[in-house]
């Protein structure tokens, strides 16, 4: 399929906003899938297909950087929740697209972002200990991640919860969302969502990922704890808003 230049142009910002994400804002992952999504309008599955090669390659880089910063302990407490969620995610997926579903998954991702300011405005300093927390969590990341690799939000959310410093933050996610992405490639494939068509594109847009993933290792170093994780917050944020407009 013949792509166009603005089609490129998204697709490339796309790639490098994912870098970005992968190694120092996570928050900007959601904006990166939204673009990608414009530089296929016709076809939002195609779009998730499109963007996972900048998604994969960021992944190496903070993997590479951060691998020995990922807290596992909360990372298994975790896995059986997204499993479910992903399943879940896989049979709505074959009946649907990913666009239908954003705005709920914005909604989600809002309301838990009220029950963090909640949490840390009234002292619950319990609650992201309880068994159901992370069942919530990792369920709607899980879900969020199969129908539009929008899982971010949600491991925003719950990390910065579990009082994570940075750089165990971004370590733990790289791990998640590594493990997380491999294990979608043969579904994916299944549901038509990598073609020769989709995995072309994002292979020649992916190249400026790591020049985002470089900026964000650059970032992590320069911003202190606080501001990170207001940071982190408001665009988690920013995305829930954007999910639920789109």
């Amino acid at each position: 399929m013949h792509h166009s230049l603005t089609a490129y142009l998204l697709g490339g910002a796309a790639a490098m906003l994912m870098g970005l994400a992968k190694t120092g804002l996570p928050g900007v992952s959601i904006p990166a899938v939204l673009l990608m999504v414009e530089a296929f309008p016709d076809d939002a599955k195609a779009s998730v297909g499109a963007v996972m090669p900048a998604i994969l390659l960021g992944d190496v880089f903070a993997v590479a950087w951060f691998h020995r910063h990922a807290d596992w302990t909360r990372l298994w407490a975790l896995v059986p929740y997204v499993a479910a969620g992903m399943a879940l995610g896989t049979l709505v997926l074959a009946r649907t697209t990913g666009n239908d579903l954003r705005p709920i998954l914005g909604w989600l991702v809002a309301v838990f972002l009220v029950v963090e300011v909640c949490r840390q405005v009234f002292r619950w300093e319990k609650m992201p200990g309880q068994w159901w927390f992370a069942a919530a969590m990792g369920l709607v990341a899980g879900f969020g991640t199969m129908v539009g690799n929008a899982a971010g939000p949600v491991m925003i959310i719950y990390l910065i919860s579990r009082g994570l410093r940075k750089k165990e933050f971004i370590g733990t996610c790289a791990w998640f969302f590594f493990i997380v992405n491999l294990s979608k490639l043969p579904i994916m494939c299944g549901l038509g969502m990598l073609t020769t068509d989709t995995v072309g594109f994002g292979l020649t847009v992916a190249c400026l990922a790591p020049v985002g993933a470089i900026l964000g290792i650059w970032l992590l170093r320069i911003i202190p704890q606080r501001p990170f994780d207001m940071l982190a917050l408001s665009l988690a944020g920013l995305a829930a808003i954007r999910l639920i407009v789109a």
